[in-house]
């Protein structure tokens, strides 16, 4: 079985940029294709950022479009890196198709802002607690795919390794503190685990305290994954049946809005690490 061409933000940006360059030309799709001879389905996704294109056939389109010099240079390298193969392929085979790309995202995000109302989010968890999370609410997964999950969750916490690591800001609801998941020493390894992170630079950790009433963020968790200038912002949401990207200008606006929100209602950094520290105080009884 081929390997999936799972989206990157290269890809995308890659992807963009033929649908630009091919509007900016003057050319419908069937156009390009009898001038070409790429296939009107092949070019739509290339253009949609659903396949890869073969250097050839990118050659072809930026001859037909009258690309050279640096934007050439810089397409075709884009293409190259597009399909450098990092460690997500290993594990590919027992991960959902949206769950992977997802994960492809994080990985070149530069800013992550997540919010979680049930579980510690991925990145900060700790081996029992993730596997705890996993085996509850997948209770009908094979062992492989527990497995594979796993571990691919422990490998994307490698990338807080990086010289430059992506920040993270992340916003919990209250009750997460207080739902033992995997029992109290694993829950009491995980509150340890938020308040050791929360002292590195990389992670900003807020909580939104029972206090707060209801709040903007009761409609579901989400993430919103801020890239440089090779790609615009991507929302994810997870859900039992369905993950979905949202990728519009709309949206975008929506969910940043919302998280201004969340941020607003929940306790400061400090005041966070208190109330954390005082829920693992209350898991020693």
């Amino acid at each position: 079985m081929a390997p999936r061409a799972t989206p990157t933000v290269r890809l995308r940006r890659l992807a963009a940029e033929l649908r630009r360059l091919r509007t900016a030309a003057g050319l419908t799709r069937d156009e390009v294709t009898e001038q070409t001879g790429i296939n009107g389905a092949t070019l739509y996704r290339l253009e949609a950022a659903r396949a890869r294109p073969q250097v050839r056939t990118l050659r072809a389109l930026l001859d037909l479009y009258g690309v050279d010099g640096q934007l050439r240079a810089e397409l075709l390298a884009i293409l190259k890196e597009s399909a450098e193969r990092g460690w997500l392929h290993t594990f590919e085979p027992e991960l959902p198709d949206q769950y992977a790309a997802y994960i492809g995202f994080e990985q070149e995000a530069r800013r992550l802002l997540n919010f979680e109302s049930l579980f510690i989010p991925g990145l900060l968890q700790t081996e029992d607690y993730a596997r705890a999370v996993i085996q509850g609410t997948l209770p009908m997964a094979s062992r492989d795919e527990l497995d594979g999950r796993l571990e691919a969750r422990m490998r994307r916490q490698a990338l807080f390794a990086r010289p430059e690591p992506p920040h993270l800001w992340a916003v919990i609801d209250e009750a997460v503190l207080h739902r033992r998941v995997g029992g109290g020493k694993v829950m009491r390894a995980q509150l340890q685990r938020l308040l050791e992170v929360a002292d590195e630079p990389y992670v900003t950790l807020q909580i939104v305290p029972f206090g707060s009433g209801a709040h903007p963020g009761m409609h579901g968790n989400f993430i919103i994954m801020q890239f440089d200038q090779q790609g615009g912002d991507v929302i994810y949401l997870e859900s039992m049946t369905n993950d979905l990207f949202l990728e519009s200008d709309t949206d975008i606006d929506r969910y940043n809005v919302v998280f201004e929100h969340l941020r607003a209602v929940s306790s400061s950094p400090a005041a966070t690490r208190t109330m954390v520290g005082a829920v693992l105080a209350e898991t020693m009884n």
